[in-house]
Formats: structure tokens, sequence, C-alpha cells
């Protein structure tokens, strides 16, 4: 996959539509269209990375900004207990090849116990 067909690419670019819930800089954050928890977000990198390690090595400031902006949507949407997760691989589960990280809660933020 490249650049001209990644569904992200097209989502970063607005010619596919998303629930955004944050944006910064470098990175913009929207709901999972097929969640697999009360709180699924994805954490996405403006400019196109095949996975997380390319990111990690090609843009280090990139990923810091994508973990902070995950870590601001938990801050958000959590009552403090979530996951940051990246698959990096298809042998991983990862399905769409440009980096991205999973925000996930069981426990949405006043949700009651």
């Amino acid at each position: 996959m490249n650049e001209t067909n990644c569904i992200f690419c097209k989502i970063v670019a607005g010619e596919i539509p998303s629930q955004l819930v944050a944006e910064s800089e470098h990175t913009i954050a929207f709901n999972d269209l097929f969640p697999r928890k009360p709180v699924h977000v994805l954490v996405v990198p403006k400019n196109h990375y095949d996975n997380v390690a390319e990111l990690a090595f090609e843009n280090p400031a990139g990923l810091v900004d994508l973990v902070q902006l995950g870590a601001k949507v938990a801050e958000q949407l959590t009552d403090g207990a979530y996951r940051l997760t990246f698959n990096t691989g298809l042998a991983a589960g990862q399905t769409i090849f440009h980096a991205h990280g999973h925000v996930t809660s069981t426990k949405p933020k006043g949700e009651d116990e």
C-alpha cells in the first residue's frame, strides 16, 4: 500500500469523513469505525509511515507527538485506565499499513463501576 490508496492518508486529507476527536500539528485522532472497546480511538500521524517502527526511526518527534495526543485523548475520554497499543506487521494484527495507535478502554470517563 502507498499514500495514494491509503485510507488513513485519505482521512487526513479530508477525502474520507471521520469522527475527529483531537488534532495536533502532526497527528489526528478519530473514533475507530469498528470499535472493540467502549473507548476506541485511533491516533494517526498526518504523514505516511508504514508502521510505528518506521515512524520512530524516521520522525522521532512525530512519534512523541502521536503518543502525547493519545494521552490527551485518554485523559478526555477515560478515568485514567487505558491502553495505547500499536500493531506492527500483518502477523501482529496490523491491517492498515499507515502507522497508528489504538487508545482503548473498557471504562469511559464518568461511567459508574
